[in-house]
């Protein structure tokens, strides 16, 4: 199966969201599902929180779920991107060929 420019720029730039994930996403994908973990605890069990682990719970998946959305928007975005780059660099090319060809 050929494989086209567009295919392969949509994996370079899947690639490329993956190193700006690890970057740029995972520290405040935490970070601020931690704190709307924190916040959401705070509303089921009151503030000051005790440290049980109903409340650990909580914050940690709600830390998991911000990571996951920084990641899945990150690398979405990225892969979106160049595969776009590349259907518009094939299109250029073929008009490209297409005009070349007519001469």
């Amino acid at each position: 199966m050929k494989s086209s420019l567009s295919r392969k720029t949509a994996y370079i730039g899947a690639g490329a969201g993956v190193v700006f994930f690890a970057i740029f996403g995972l520290l405040p994908g935490g970070i601020l599902g931690g704190a709307a973990g924190l916040s959401l605890a705070g509303m089921l069990f009151g503030l000051p929180l005790e440290s049980g682990i109903l409340q650990r719970m909580i914050v940690l998946a709600s830390m998991l779920v911000g990571v996951m959305v920084s990641g899945i928007t990150i690398v979405t975005a990225t892969t979106t991107l160049g595969w776009l780059a590349g259907s518009l660099f094939e299109r250029r090319t073929a008009s490209d060929t297409a005009a070349a060809g007519s001469k």
